[in-house]
């Protein structure tokens, strides 16, 4: 089923926002925390060093993590936007992609249960690469777009 080749756009910004988000909660965290224990910024000047003295760093961790396959989603949304070529299916797992990424994050920072997080993220994963492997599909078969 065709849908407007812009569709696509709408889970990529979706994932900035929750990118953003999470960037927000991260300072929120961190500054607040540093305030009450009283930290010397100075102290936390590396991700080595803060490691040992914040005790808070779930959301300075998926923060991170959403900057490893994440990238792949964007790519391959932005070829899909620029190519023409996707369709219900991929805006689909695009959307499943953007909304099991909200659940993985909203694990990380919250009660952080590795098995819950990681069968988000897992799933998360899949979705990517079942779009990049329609998207190869439709190039190999000289897709319309």
């Amino acid at each position: 089923m065709p849908v407007p080749s812009t569709a696509i756009a709408w889970p990529l910004i979706a994932q900035v926002a929750l990118t953003a988000i999470v960037w927000v909660r991260l300072y929120v965290v961190r500054l607040r925390e540093m305030a009450e224990r009283r930290i010397d910024p100075q102290s936390v000047r590396t991700s080595r060093e803060a490691a040992g003295v914040l005790d808070k760093v779930a959301a300075a961790d998926n923060f991170r993590n959403l900057f490893e396959v994440p990238v792949l989603f964007f790519a391959v949304g932005c070829l899909i936007a620029a190519t023409g070529r996707g369709g219900l299916a991929e805006l689909v797992l695009a959307w499943a992609y953007v909304a099991l990424r909200a659940l993985h994050s909203f694990i990380h920072v919250t009660y952080n249960r590795v098995v819950h997080r990681f069968m988000a993220y897992a799933a998360s994963t899949l979705c990517v690469f079942a779009m990049w492997a329609l998207l190869a599909l439709d190039l190999a078969r000289g897709g319309a777009g």
